[in-house]
This record gives C-alpha cells, sequence and structure tokens, in this order.
C-alpha cells in the first residue's frame, strides 16, 4: 500500500442519532422510530424524537464544526426522510434538506462524506421483512440511486453501509437493536442481502458518478483469547471471524468465513444463480471503526460461536460508560489487519472515540479522559501510518453528544455537549484539543508542502 501525503481529519455522526423531526416534513418512520417508541426497548424508554434537533439546528452546528478547524464530515442520509414508503414516491422536502446541508458544508469549506445507510431503514420496509426479504437489494439500489442524482454532483466520498455486522447481528440476531428481530433464521439472510447492497450500492455509485471515490465501513475489534488453552485461543479465532471478517471478506471475493463459522452454509439457501459475482467490488478505500478490544473464553452454552466475551469489570480493569476497555494499540493492530488483504487499496478511520460522564462546571466540560483517549488513538493511527500503512484519515466519533440506539442519551461520545432539555451546545475540552491537533496538522502539512517545493 503505497502512501500519501493528504491526511484528512474529520467527524463522524448519523442520521437517526442526531436529527430529530422524526415526523415533520413528510418523513416516514423507520425501523429505530418504531422500536425506540416502544417501551422496554431503550434505556429509559428513551427516544431520538427530537435529539440534537439538527435538523432545525444544522447552521448553528455547522457554525460549531467550522469554528473547531473540522473540514471533513461523516453523515448519514435518512432513507425515510427522502423516500418515506421505502420505495416509490420520493419526498421533495428530504431532498431539500439534504441539498440545504451538502451546500452549508461546501459554503463553510467543508467537506461532505454520505453514509447511505446507517442502520435506519424505513419501517414500512421492515414490515415486510426487511434485511431478510431479498427484495431489500431492489429497495436499497433504488433508494442508492434516488441519492446519487440528487447529491452525486457535490458529494466526492460515498459509503454504503455502516456497520453491518452490528446492524445485522445486533438487530436480527441478538435482537437488542431494532427491529428486535432474533435466531439464525433471520441473521443468515439479513447478513446475505446486506452484504449484496454493500457491493450493489457502490456499483451505483460508480454509474451515477465515475470520479467519486466509494467506500463501505466496517466495525471491528481486536480479538485476544482469555488464556492460552487451545479452546480458548479457537473461540477467538471464531470470534475474530464474526465481528472482522464477515463482510469484508466476501467484499473481496474470498466469501464468508465458513471454515471458522460453520454454521454460516445456512447461507447457501439464500444464495441465487450470480450472487458470488456480485458479492465483490473494488472499493476506493474501506472506513474501519475501532473502540476496544474483545477478549474471547470458550462456552458451551452459546450456541453457534461457542464463545463468550469476559467484559473489562470482570478483568478488573475500568471500563467506560458503554463497558468497553480503553486499549489504544487494538486501532494499529486492526489497521495491519485490515490492510493486509489484497484489494484494500486505503483505509479511513471513520468512527473513534469513547463515552465518559461529563459534568458541566462554569459552562466548561473538563473531560480529559476522553481527550487521552483521543490523543493515545490518533498516536497509534500514525503509528501504522508511519509503517507504510496507507491510512489517510481519522474521524472522531462523534461531534456532539446524541441519541447511543438502545443505550439512549446516558453515554456521551461528543465533542460538543448538548443539553438535551435546553439544546445548549457546550464544546468540551476535547473539541478544543482537537482543534488545536489539526491547527498544528495543518501548519506541520504545509510547511512541510513549503520545503519540498524549495527542495
Amino acid at each position: 500500500m503505497s502512501q500519501s501525503n493528504d491526511f484528512y481529519w474529520g467527524t463522524s455522526v448519523a442520521a437517526y442519532q442526531i436529527e430529530g423531526a422524526w415526523q415533520e416534513d413528510g418523513k416516514g418512520l423507520s425501523v429505530w422510530d418504531a422500536f425506540s417508541n416502544k417501551k422496554g426497548n431503550t434505556y429509559l424508554n428513551q427516544t431520538a424524537n427530537v435529539s440534537c434537533d439538527f435538523y432545525h439546528r444544522y447552521e448553528a452546528d455547522l457554525d460549531i464544526m467550522q469554528s473547531l478547524g473540522i473540514r471533513h464530515f461523516r453523515f448519514s442520509i435518512a432513507w425515510s426522510r427522502i423516500m418515506p414508503q421505502g420505495t416509490g414516491h420520493v419526498n421533495q422536502k428530504g431532498i431539500d434538506f439534504y441539498n440545504r446541508l451538502i451546500d452549508s458544508c461546501i459554503k463553510r469549506g467543508i467537506e461532505p462524506w454520505v453514509t447511505l445507510y446507517h442502520w435506519d431503514l424505513p419501517h414500512v420496509l421492515e414490515q415486510k421483512g426487511g434485511w431478510t426479504n431479498r427484495h431489500v437489494v431492489d429497495w436499497f439500489k433504488d433508494y442508492s440511486e434516488i441519492c446519487l442524482k440528487h447529491f452525486g454532483d457535490r458529494v466526492k466520498y460515498w459509503m454504503i453501509l455502516n456497520e453491518p455486522m452490528v446492524f445485522t447481528g445486533a438487530g436480527y440476531f441478538l435482537g437488542i437493536h431494532a427491529p428486535g428481530k432474533r435466531w439464525l433464521k433471520n441473521f443468515i439472510p439479513a447478513m446475505h442481502h446486506a452484504a449484496l447492497c454493500q457491493a450493489e450500492g457502490a456499483r451505483i455509485v460508480k454509474h451515477y458518478q465515475p470520479q467519486a471515490q466509494v467506500g463501505t465501513t466496517f466495525s471491528c475489534s481486536y480479538v485476544t483469547p482469555f488464556s492460552n488453552s487451545p479452546r480458548d485461543v479457537q473461540a477467538a479465532q471464531r470470534v475474530d471471524a464474526l465481528l472482522n471478517r464477515l463482510y469484508i471478506e466476501p467484499s473481496l471475493g474470498m466469501g464468508y468465513p465458513v471454515k471458522d463459522l460453520p454454521f454460516l452454509n445456512r447461507v447457501e439457501k439464500y444464495f441465487r444463480n450470480g450472487d458470488e459475482k456480485l458479492l465483490p467490488f473494488e472499493y476506493d478505500f474501506i472506513g474501519i471503526q475501532n473502540y476496544t478490544r474483545e477478549v474471547a473464553k470458550y462456552s458451551w452454552w452459546m450456541p453457534f460461536v461457542n464463545a463468550d466475551l469476559v467484559k473489562a469489570a470482570n478483568r478488573g480493569i475500568e471500563p467506560t460508560l458503554m463497558g468497553w476497555e480503553v486499549y489504544p494499540e487494538c486501532i494499529y493492530q486492526m489497521l495491519h489487519k485490515f490492510a493486509s488483504y489484497p484489494g484494500v487499496k486505503k483505509i479511513f478511520v471513520t468512527e473513534n472515540g469513547a463515552a465518559f460522564p461529563d459534568k458541566v462546571e462554569s459552562n466548561r466540560v473538563h473531560d480529559t479522559k476522553r481527550t487521552q483517549y483521543l490523543k493515545d488513538h490518533i498516536a497509534q493511527v500514525l503509528r501504522a501510518r508511519e509503517e507504510g500503512i496507507r491510512v489517510d484519515g481519522y474521524f472522531v466519533w462523534t461531534f456532539m453528544d446524541n441519541f447511543e440506539w438502545a443505550e439512549g442519551y446516558r453515554p456521551r461520545f461528543g465533542l460538543v455537549h448538548i443539553d438535551f432539555d435546553t439544546q445548549q451546545r457546550i464544546i468540551k475540552d476535547s473539541g478544543y484539543w482537537y482543534r488545536d491537533w489539526i491547527s498544528q496538522q495543518t501548519t506541520l502539512l504545509n510547511a512541510s508542502l513549503v520545503q519540498t517545493v524549495q527542495k
């Protein structure tokens, strides 16, 4: 992998988590609207019906982003805001909103990076089976075409799916995320259809905008065995196959990792003629999204994988508010792992961040743990880059506190603090640190370019 002089510093958000306006201007319900508004599905039955109210406050929020020197903004488009019924009718007011958002970014010198799908399937499509229905491939292609026709002229960077392992695993096997379905009968078809959409969406981007950069994003965690026992080592291999290999390998033409996960052979039931050729795509980049490592041990009672994850607290390690270990070297290890795949051209870290308890004091938030987390993880990213890994950007998760899915508003990841009662924004110390870091890197890059020219 060749090196690049350009490095992009940015931040990421997701439509459902920040926009609010859940029933305004013709928007249809998403699976997360339906899921979170049903009691018992989220922390304290909280919803994102209003959340950060980004739909109405995006101009002011982009002003804050601009003031922090952030020039790359990754956001997603809400499918149900564009196509309330999932297919067919296009909601012009939804189109207008994203046109305004994209134009407002560009006006401020902020590059828009668009994710087509960040977990918010239109609810009406879920009522037809959602990701378990083969027709979702056509539904997604139609939606992708609408987005490219309306926004493709101004968006250079496109990501197809956000963390397909998470929305299929948590939503269609564990049932802890929308739509709340469980077991292999739902997970296997959802997995296969998501993998197909991942490639088909990318083809549509290239069809409408051949010069665009297209990628997709993968959640990932470095997996280590709890002990050196053969059973724990093998359990860690299976967990690695599930968490880290399941979606990237078919995208590279390697097929699903059935050797380590024999239960995946059940996917043959959902294969159609030609699927083997539809799964791969030559992406311009991949996005990896890393927060922690996982420690796996053998477990006879965990079906299919026969492995259990040992929580940080049970290993005597102080976790973040998400229960995750802080392990900065993990991101370095994952960059090496994904870069080792033939066919991976370049990598962006499209999410990395941490949730810690934040306290507002005299209109400031002194989030020293988050700042240190970012420093340590960025150092590992740059370490990998110095070793020749083609990693060309880093995006903090996230720009501002938001609705953290089933965890509600309790975990705060943002560089900007949100008071969800008053909608007051306060830039945290981590946000000011990131501003200064970006400024420093820009100065160093400009100095380097001057030296190159002078030579």
